[in-house]
């Protein structure tokens, strides 16, 4: 099974969500992925990908996290010793997003919520002590305006790892990646 975890204000519609879908549409493997919409709480959203897992006893699962969730691929790759492909992935949101403290609205749904204290809390709570390098592929574009790539890479040191020049924090490269993410995910 593969999970797309979504980003900070993102859905289940956005770009990568939906190419990836479709891609593995395409393939006939449209049975095995889901992408759930994470809500803002780090505790609502963890539970809510924990509700997928419940569902399907015995599964083998891939997380596949961009940006913020990137952080939720990560604990629960570590949480379910399972595997994470991670895009551009959020190594500290408790950190980068207190900027955003404040009113927020969701870019696909529009929904409002407040970021608060308790979000970044929430986050900081989920970063592993340590990562097991192996469960992991990183894809990453140097030019991401958003986050500096270089924390991710020395972050996963150790882990597969894809390293693109150039491109933004959407990974503009993300389509051509997508054979290496199921082969690596073992579809």
């Amino acid at each position: 099974m593969i999970a797309y975890l979504h980003g900070f204000n993102s859905s289940p519609q956005s770009h990568k969500a939906r190419v990836l879908a479709e891609f593995m549409a395409a393939r006939g493997l449209a049975d095995r992925y889901v992408c759930p919409a994470l809500p803002p709480l780090a505790a609502d959203a963890v539970a809510a990908v924990e509700a997928l897992i419940a569902r399907r006893p015995g599964a083998r699962w891939c997380f596949v996290g961009s940006s913020l969730g990137g952080l939720y691929a990560t604990h629960l790759a570590e949480k379910h010793d399972a595997r994470a492909v991670l895009i551009n992935p959020a190594i500290d949101p408790h950190v980068g997003l207190r900027a955003y403290l404040g009113e927020q609205k969701n870019l696909h749904t529009g929904e409002p919520y407040r970021l608060t204290e308790a979000h970044l809390r929430g986050w900081e709570a989920l970063v592993p002590a340590r990562i097991t390098p192996a469960r992991y592929l990183l894809i990453v574009e140097t030019g991401d305006e958003v986050l500096d790539y270089r924390k991710a890479v020395a972050y996963y040191r150790g882990a597969e790892q894809i390293v693109i020049a150039g491109g933004d924090h959407s990974l503009q490269s993300f389509p051509q990646h997508l054979p290496r993410l199921l082969a690596f995910a073992g579809l």
